[in-house]
């Protein structure tokens, strides 16, 4: 099919027409405090409970204007020394939290047999770019220094987020790269990043309305953000790619930002890196925070958490 006529998936459809029907003001009709309301409320009508895990523990991370607030997940009360996951929420710079994206960084924590810290980064208007990249290359630095706080010794950082997280993921796996921390990053996992709004893809004209992620949404975080497009920090897609760690790009076939995964994952195979690409086709961008609403979601999450232990394991064996 084409994105003139695009698969849909069943489960999917269903909840983008209960979306879609639903009354009320839309997030770029919203104040940014409203915003953040809403998108929270909806996390235990759209997302799985958290579960069982061994370890949930709020931190303090020191960073550049203040403490971060973190939180870690693991399924494990103690363990040996080994890798970690930093995971940076979604919510297009100005929306989203610890809590937004619970379920999924347990569920992380579970199938990677990993300790998961979540990072909650400052948002946008009342902290601009770049607020967030100070934030989580802060919060990442302090992982990889196995803190007394965290209780575990880590020898070496996997990056991950969505969306926004997705480019934050990128853009502290670049700083990272640029100047070391004090144990490598060895994979990263973007989900349906933002890397490059600048630019015209046809999934951004395909998918920009009537699929949750929406034009004047993007619009609406965009102006908020006010991040310089013409800075790596600010649009990952422009900076340099070279010996950046193995990585794995999730996107959603149905979501406005596809195309620009699919970019940000050819130029990291231009440059010989180590790329494995995931498209959960008839899917819609957010759908890891959507497994409830939409079961079939969970599937794409497994399969993309196996990936990406097997990239993780691959990698580790090469140290």
């Amino acid at each position: 099919m084409t994105d003139a006529t695009p698969y849909v998936r069943p489960d999917v459809a269903q909840f983008l027409a209960f979306l879609n029907g639903m009354p009320g003001p839309r997030t770029h009709e919203l104040e940014p405090a409203a915003a953040r309301g809403t998108y929270t409320a909806m996390k235990d009508i759209a997302d799985p409970p958290v579960g069982e895990l061994a370890v949930i523990k709020d931190l303090a991370i020191p960073g550049p204007a203040g403490t971060i607030p973190a939180r870690l997940f693991d399924a494990r009360a103690e363990r040996a020394a080994g890798p970690a996951m930093v995971f940076f929420h979604g919510g297009g710079f100005v929306i989203g939290d610890l809590d937004t994206h619970a379920s999924f960084c347990a569920e992380a924590a579970r199938m990677l047999d990993l300790p998961v810290i979540a990072v909650d980064y400052r948002l946008a208007p009342e902290n601009p770019w770049p607020a967030a990249p100070d934030d989580c290359e802060a919060a990442a630095r302090w992982v990889a220094g196995s803190p007394e706080a965290l209780g575990r010794q880590v020898t070496g950082v996997v990056t991950c987020g969505d969306s926004a997280g997705g480019a934050l993921c990128i853009i502290t796996t670049m700083a990272l790269r640029d100047q070391p921390a004090a144990v490598p990053v060895l994979a990263q996992f973007p989900i349906y990043p933002v890397v490059d709004v600048s630019a015209n893809y046809a999934s951004y004209q395909a998918f920009g309305d009537g699929f949750l992620l929406t034009k004047p949404t993007m619009t609406w975080f965009d102006g908020h953000y006010r991040p310089d497009m013409t800075h790596w920090r600010g649009a990952a897609l422009t900076g340099a790619h070279h010996c950046m760690p193995p990585t794995l790009v999730m996107t959603a076939g149905l979501d406005p930002l596809r195309d620009q995964g699919r970019a940000y994952a050819a130029a990291l195979i231009a440059e010989g890196v180590p790329t494995a690409y995931r498209e959960a086709v008839g899917n819609i961008h957010g759908l890891i925070t959507l497994r409830k609403a939409i079961p079939s979601a969970q599937n794409d999450v497994d399969q993309a958490l196996a990936a990406l232990k097997l990239i993780l394991a691959e990698a580790q064996a090469r140290r």
